[in-house]
């Protein structure tokens, strides 16, 4: 009965059209409805690898009412400026990056330095004083033989850094003249040292005026070259004495080196060098607080500098509550060989892209920049599994997960960037910032194990998205 009704409707509702035809063209030329267009740039990075940096075609639509979580966003509080990102040029780096072709070399350099649409503009980087760890082997620049010294420092040369690292940076500095170069050593020369090694071992005390000295030749000698160092660590990781090269640095003993050595100097010298404390992790906030409450070492002293072996990265806005006149900048993190692409990911962009910078950071730095498929070179006692942002053979460059987590910072939020307020939840960690162009960025991690929609609220340009598991974007308004 039910069939027969519906035809019975079908046949009375088709005979009483009487231009059928004319209602289907009309049909045919009826455009499909449009969404409300959004000028906002999307990049992504999976974490499967299948988006590696990538801009997205879609994806993101104007703002539709919804229950989803919201990040809002506002240029009306702002916080820190940001100096740049970018990584550690480690002597090992600047080996593989030499010896390639001038022209795979001026390629990849242009696209590490250059800011431009097309390539990702790194704006800082941070060098060793002598040799890293990821040197092929220790040394200095004032090395003797047993028993010799040299207080006045007529020995001191950077042949050494003239066979690869002083080339590639003359390069960079051709391509982006202004980037930011920080300097750190691992060890003083070991005719200096307590121990008379390469590892561990501290500094003599009767050596604090020769080695304020051997900083300033330093400083002088690459400028004579055509390098600014803007900024130095007087010693990476102080309280690590069994890397090799290394030296501890108490915290006593760090402001005692510069309230009455390194400080004077550089100000007798008119360096406007930045002297940046402490250069290790976060669970001994002690010991740069420490430095900053001496009075005499204070006016000398910048900031401090973190890595993130030990501790929590919240715990860096304890060193700025204590300080807020000081800096804070964030300039080491390795990455493991034996560490999944995923893993690394989230971890990194939870823990630098977002959390450094909400804690105060001006800068995000990864350490190593390159190494070949065998994590070489590195000294002996040395990491041998820091995994390089490039991998490089030869001239065939391979990328890897530090270089797309550094480029979705270091494209679009240039130096003198401002950070703005942007609320945040575990599941969508995300830090916002106001460009020197006028620019909003916003970048999102989800840190779930699945696939999160949500919106972004930017003035009167709010959009809706979404990010899969363990995905990080960057938004640009």
């Amino acid at each position: 009965m039910y069939k027969s009704f519906a035809l019975t409707l079908l046949v009375s509702a088709l005979f009483s059209c009487q231009s059928c035809q004319n209602i289907d063209d009309s049909l045919n030329t009826i455009a499909p409805p449009m969404s409300e267009t959004v000028d906002v740039d999307f990049y992504l990075t999976r974490a499967d690898e299948s988006a590696l940096f990538l801009k997205q075609e879609n994806g993101i639509s104007a703002f539709n009412d919804n229950t989803n979580f919201s990040i809002n966003v506002s240029d009306g509080t702002t916080y820190q400026e940001m100096d740049g990102f970018g990584y550690s040029l480690t002597g090992g780096s600047a080996l593989h990056i030499n010896n390639m072709s001038a022209s795979s070399r001026s390629t990849l350099l242009n696209e590490l330095f250059k800011w431009d649409e097309n390539n990702i503009g790194v704006s800082y980087l941070r060098v060793s004083i002598g040799a890293s760890d990821l040197d092929v082997a220790p040394f200095s620049y004032n090395d003797l033989s047993s028993g010799e010294t040299d207080v006045d420092m007529s020995n001191f040369s950077i042949n050494k850094d003239k066979e690869n690292l002083i080339p590639v940076l003359k390069e960079i500095l051709a391509i982006n003249p202004n980037i930011k170069i920080a300097a750190s050593p691992w060890s003083a020369p070991t005719w200096m040292k307590t121990n008379q090694s390469t590892v561990g071992g501290s500094l003599r005390t009767e050596y604090y005026e020769a080695y304020a000295t051997y900083f300033i030749k330093y400083i002088e000698a690459m400028a004579s070259e055509g390098i600014t160092i803007s900024a130095i660590i007087p010693q990476n990781e102080p309280l690590n004495a069994t890397n090799n090269p290394s030296m501890v640095m108490e915290a006593s003993a760090q402001a005692d080196f510069i309230k009455n050595h390194l400080g004077p100097a550089f100000q007798t010298a008119g360096l406007s060098t930045k002297i940046i404390a402490y250069g290790h992790n976060p669970d001994r906030t002690d010991f740069p607080i420490s430095v900053l409450n001496d009075a005499q070492a204070n006016p000398f002293i910048d900031g401090s500098a973190f890595h993130l072996y030990a501790g929590r990265i919240d715990n860096l806005s304890l060193v700025h509550n204590a300080h807020p006149d000081k800096n804070i900048y964030f300039s080491e993190q390795w990455v493991s060989a034996n560490e999944a692409f995923s893993d690394a990911l989230k971890w990194h962009a939870r823990e630098l892209l977002v959390g450094a910078p909400r804690n105060w950071s001006k800068t995000i730095l990864e350490w190593n920049l390159a190494a070949d498929a065998n994590q070489d070179p590195h000294t002996d006692g040395g990491c041998t599994e820091c995994l390089g942002a490039l991998t490089i053979q030869g001239n065939d460059v391979t990328r890897n997960v530090a270089y797309y987590i550094i480029a979705h910072v270091a494209k679009y939020v240039r130096p003198g960037s401002v950070r703005i307020e942007s609320n945040t939840s575990s599941e969508l960690p995300n830090v916002a910032y106001k460009t020197p162009d006028g620019n909003i960025v916003v970048i999102v991690l989800n840190n779930t194990g699945t696939r999160k929609d949500f919106n972004i609220k930017v003035s009167d340009k709010p959009i809706s998205t979404a990010l899969e598991a363990g995905a990080i974007g960057t938004f640009v308004w």
